[in-house]
């Protein structure tokens, strides 16, 4: 006949023994006893001195008065002819369904996580590490003027370019910029109060249906080759509104590419829109140029770098106007004490900074 198998619960295994067993084993079990006995002295005292304290110590107390060779030798004289199972604590397992008593449930939460559990090994935010301050330069509106673009494509390849989709040189020029080694964006025109320059016709509208801003979007992007990422050309109404951001920021994640806010309106919605849908997203600090004279940039550019020293890192847009370009030229020449960066690397250490956890980059 085959042999059954036990039922652990209610079934204990007979064995011969030797006198000298027996009396092995009636010490064993009554050392048992006493170490249980011990235990549960321990842990009534513990928890009448500090309920929250007991509990979060019970696998230590366990280990400390029932320790896991005399358990493991126990159970394997027990069931050494039947089968092998994991070994498991009883007091640990006891403790994991004790009732929390009323003493843990604290007014401060966060100071008896603190106190009980050890801090997560994690590195600080990129840009925390490093003391030098940094900073992002973006010069948009290109497409138009060749002889000002190919200016702009001279700066440092550390300068980030973008792109509106409409003028007819913009894919010839983007290209040349992405040659010289600068990341490239597309300048999505995006509804404003007012369309001043005719500029939005092609842009993404409010009152439009998704299918044709997708299509619009679709259009941009088309016109600009190894993009990198957006920015908004001038879409103060656009921006701030959610419902219309919402296929805009689900369209650019399938593309793994970053919305950068060009922030025309305080009210914008585009880095909280953003990044709910896994977007990389932050907001420029500084327009370099709305004044476009020469006194007026410098003057925007010692705030950059103020900007850069409080906050760590910073960006900025500029615009490929001829004063701009002499100074951001110089600048650029001279800069010291700030280390330049495309601003995909800005807008990733703008949000660690933000939310306090390193981000890893995408290959």
């Amino acid at each position: 006949m085959s042999r059954r198998p036990p039922n652990r619960t209610s079934f204990r295994p007979k064995a011969r023994r030797t006198r000298s067993g027996l009396r092995r084993h009636v010490f064993d079990s009554r050392a048992r006893r006493g170490l249980e006995a011990v235990f549960w002295i321990l842990l009534l005292l513990a928890v009448g001195i500090g309920a929250q304290g007991a509990l979060a110590g019970l696998p230590k107390l366990a280990d400390l008065v029932t320790p896991t060779g005399v358990l493991e030798a126990q159970a394997s004289a027990e069931w050494k002819d039947y089968v092998s199972l994991p070994l498991v604590h009883a007091p640990a397992a006891e403790a994991a369904v004790l009732p929390v008593p009323a003493a843990t449930v604290d007014a401060k939460p966060a100071a008896v996580k603190t106190a009980e559990l050890p801090a997560p090994a994690m590195q600080p935010p990129a840009a925390a590490k490093t003391k030098t301050p940094v900073i992002a330069l973006v010069i948009d509106d290109m497409g138009g003027d060749a002889v000002q673009n190919r200016r702009a494509i001279a700066l440092p390849r550390e300068v980030s370019l973008s792109f509106l989709p409409y003028p007819a040189d913009t894919p010839r020029l983007a290209r040349e910029a992405r040659d010289a080694g600068h990341q490239i964006l597309v300048h999505v025109p995006m509804e404003a109060a007012k369309d001043r320059d005719g500029s939005l016709k092609t842009g993404l509208w409010r009152n439009l249906p998704v299918e044709e801003n997708l299509r619009r979007l679709d259009w941009a992007l088309s016109r600009v080759e190894g993009y990198a990422g957006i920015n908004n050309h001038e879409g103060s109404v656009f921006t701030a509104d959610r419902s219309a951001l919402v296929p805009v920021a689900e369209a650019l994640y399938g593309r793994g590419v970053f919305f950068l806010d060009s922030r025309t309106t305080p009210l914008s919605q585009v880095v909280p829109v953003a990044r709910a849908f896994g977007v990389p997203s932050a907001d420029r600090d500084v327009f370099l140029d709305d004044d476009q004279a020469s006194p007026a940039v410098a003057k925007q550019l010692r705030e950059l770098e103020r900007v850069a020293r409080e906050q760590g890192v910073a960006i900025a847009i500029g615009h490929p106007h001829a004063a701009t370009l002499d100074l951001v030229t110089r600048w650029c020449a001279e800069l010291k004490g700030y280390r330049l960066v495309p601003v995909s690397d800005a807008i990733r250490m703008k949000t660690e900074l933000d939310v306090g956890v390193e981000i890893a980059q995408r290959e």
